[in-house]
């Protein structure tokens, strides 16, 4: 039987959404299913803004960055009328499968709506955060890492030219995954991650022990320190105050911002996207639902929306570990 299913995207962009409408497309292409493609995430439900989504739409998209049915945050969803308000216009447009592309709080909308509305709702896991529980990673975090990296990168060249301590800033909202492994993967000095974040006297004192240990080994070299988002106090100015508190005055922040959700998205980005793409449209017309369909240890699987937010998704141990054992205290063991 045929079916109508609309497709958004919402919250912050993510490298990789193109891929995935793109795979949901193809997907319904081939079974026969219309395709909607609500504009600028629930904002486009609310004003039942939607296009029709065919094969044309495909050509050279996977690999572009963005999404082309743009996105949104969207304050008139948290209120009952909001809700009530998208679901009557599902229902006018008779869509029978919704599927929501985001993050924590695209599936939280998607949730509430579900209370209101008797249709299909599939959640796929977009945002360069990683914080999503329940999938091994979500659409633009690889993608993510590589932006990170390379900029990093980039910053060490004129750290070393003028032999300085750099405090680098990357996204993550709340969580640690993209300031961890931008870190491991640039060879940064330090790390600063909230889900191992103390106390801003007790991170000082390590890091402050670090450069000095550092320096005392090798003389006035640079220093690369990645920071999370939403960690330090008043961001980067308070940690570089900190540090001059301590007479480190050689201190540079940098921001790396919302360059991180740009760019074309890498292969496993594009490998992510297709796979829960199509995996979402296999599952069309299943008593399934209230659902987001993800990826753990290369296979597809499906999460109650709701526990998706509820359990902490934790940080890789491996890759702590290593971070681990090339940041703490290898310099002042040297000395010792």
């Amino acid at each position: 039987m045929s079916k109508r299913v609309a497709i958004l995207t919402s919250g912050g962009d993510a490298p990789g959404m193109n891929a995935c409408i793109r795979a949901a497309i193809i997907a319904c292409q081939k079974a026969n299913y219309t395709l909607l493609g609500y504009k600028h995430g629930y904002n486009g439900l609310l004003q039942q803004e939607y296009i029709p989504l065919s094969l044309d739409s495909t050509h050279n998209l996977i690999q572009q960055g963005g999404t082309i049915l743009h996105s949104a945050r969207c304050k008139e969803l948290k209120s009952q009328e909001g809700i009530k308000k998208a679901a009557n216009n599902l229902m006018k447009a008779e869509i029978d499968t919704l599927i929501v592309i985001g993050g924590d709080g695209s599936f939280r909308g998607a949730a509430e709506l579900e209370k209101e509305w008797d249709g299909q709702i599939l959640g796929i896991p977009g945002t360069i955060d990683n914080d999503i529980s329940g999938t091994d990673a979500t659409i633009g975090y690889f993608t993510a890492i590589d932006t990170a990296m390379s900029s990093i990168d980039k910053v060490r060249d004129t750290a070393d030219a003028f032999e300085r301590i750099f405090l680098i800033e990357v996204m993550g909202r709340n969580a640690g995954f993209l300031a961890l492994n931008a870190a491991l993967s640039s060879a940064a000095d330090y790390v600063v991650v909230p889900e191992f974040f103390d106390s801003a006297e007790k991170e000082i004192e390590k890091l402050v022990a670090q450069i000095k240990a550092q320096r005392a080994l090798k003389g006035p070299v640079s220093f690369i320190v990645v920071v999370a988002e939403n960690v330090w106090p008043n961001g980067l100015a308070g940690l570089t105050d900190a540090l001059q508190n301590h007479d480190i005055s050689d201190v540079r922040p940098v921001t790396l911002g919302h360059v991180q959700r740009g760019g074309s998205p890498v292969a496993q980005d594009r490998l992510l996207a297709t796979t829960l793409g199509e995996f979402a449209i296999s599952l069309v017309g299943s008593d399934i639902t209230n659902i987001m369909v993800g990826e753990v240890n290369q296979r597809p699987v499906t999460v109650p929306l709701s526990k998706t937010w509820e359990n902490t998704k934790p940080l890789d141990e491996a890759r702590v570990d290593a971070m681990r054992t090339l940041m703490n205290e290898r310099y002042s063991k040297q000395l010792n």
